[in-house]
């Protein structure tokens, strides 16, 4: 393909799974002989099994101990991948470049207090005036202080903290479409030429029990012990399995990268999201239409499915995607990582880029169900379907 001084590339890599901290375990376990080694914690949280987050030294990325202490788990694990991406990219200790630097994140609120949730549901068993109920212990049991440090922006306004990345700033909340449209937000800006260099992406913590009590409202989460991806069992629970995920990346115009000498790791072609109804074949419509020119080379090609697990939207995404793509190799990158909700398709543009990079031949995350790959991809095709509602489809081909 044509190279124009605004094609968006990806240059910075920030990613955290229970595989490990940084690029290195994720490029050996892109370009492992097998399937990688299952990390699963299904103790803890039982019946529920999560993919748990890996041993981290904040200081690495979060020198202040003052900084480390004010934050909780989710705002802690992105602004650590943040920093990682901002150091791979070269970026980390440039004070101009992070200082006009625009940054868009995607991730939910913070860490609820579990012992107002559990009164507030102890006290509905007992009484029928719940939306009463509700407004009196809101208003006499909640900490305002503590609502405010959970607001979702907070990951944002950290990052600009520890990493002096105070160009414009953006935080999207809404499961898996948040992090379709922060992705989607960056490439249009750099493509329009408004954004030369932007910090994009977000974090998930599984390991709460709020997040757990989310998915399990709607009866979404797998229960018992782990399953390969495509053959989760329907009488044990949902289907999906939760991960602890941080994934930043740093996305620039060609002429940007270029003019520095980066390294970069892949180009996003193209990109699109999108939400609706889902009965009588639209979901498959929306999806076709954002796949619309797209036609990759079976065997130079490879799919990296952010499929959630869910039982029936999960079933609808893998025939759509052997109808759509016949032959190429798909990966549910779920099966390995966990479902990462807001950060979902951050992680799989990372994982993209680390493929098509290191010439990857990504060993079959679910060998019963996936298509071994026989050369390196020369095009990723990256899907998140949403567990309940959003869609998007990202395109990047290899750097040549």
């Amino acid at each position: 393909m044509t190279k124009a001084p605004n094609d968006v590339v990806i240059t910075g890599v920030g990613i955290v799974t229970c595989h490990g901290v940084g690029t290195e375990p994720h490029v050996a376990l892109l370009n492992a002989a097998a399937a990688p080694e299952l990390k699963i914690e299904v103790e803890r949280f039982a019946p529920y099994p999560v993919h748990p987050m890996p041993e981290i030294d904040w200081s690495q990325q979060i020198p202040k101990r003052g900084d480390q202490r004010q934050m909780e788990n989710w705002q802690r694990l992105g602004v650590f991948a943040a920093g990682l991406a901002l150091e791979d990219a070269g970026f980390k200790d440039d004070v101009d470049a992070c200082g006009s630097m625009d940054m868009i994140v995607s991730c939910g609120g913070g860490e609820r207090d579990i012992n107002v949730d559990s009164l507030i549901v102890d006290e509905g068993l007992k009484r029928n005036d719940r939306e009463q109920l509700l407004n009196e212990k809101l208003t006499t049991e909640l900490r305002p202080a503590l609502f405010l440090a959970q607001l979702s922006n907070l990951m944002a306004g950290n990052i600009s903290i520890v990493h002096k990345v105070t160009g414009s700033s953006r935080t999207f909340m809404g499961e898996e479409g948040a992090g379709i449209s922060a992705i989607e937000t960056a490439f249009a800006r750099i493509r329009a030429g408004q954004s030369t260099h932007t910090l994009v992406g977000g974090a998930f913590v599984a390991e709460r029990p709020d997040v757990t009590l989310f998915y399990e409202a709607i009866r979404a989460h797998a229960t018992g012990s782990w399953s390969p991806f495509w053959s989760r069992p329907a009488d044990a629970g949902g289907g999906i399995i939760t991960g602890s995920v941080g994934a930043f990346l740093v996305l620039e115009s060609r002429e940007h990268a270029e003019a520095r000498g980066a390294h970069i790791y892949a180009t996003i072609e193209a990109i699109g999201g999108d939400r609706g109804r889902r009965e009588d074949g639209r979901l498959e419509r929306r999806l076709n239409l954002l796949a619309d020119g797209i036609e990759p080379t079976a065997d130079k090609a490879i799919v990296f499915s952010g499929a959630s697990g869910m039982h029936e939207v999960t079933g609808r995404e893998k025939a759509w995607l052997d109808s759509r793509f016949p032959g190429v190799p798909v990966r549910a990158y779920s099966g390995v990582a966990g479902h990462a909700l807001e950060t979902q398709f951050p992680l799989g543009l990372a994982l993209a880029a680390l493929t098509l990079s290191s010439e990857a031949r990504v060993p079959a995350f679910d060998p019963a169900a996936e298509k071994a790959m026989t050369a390196p991809a020369e095009t990723a095709i990256v899907t998140t379907v949403g567990h309940m509602r959003g869609e998007g489809v990202a395109v990047l081909s290899k750097e040549k």
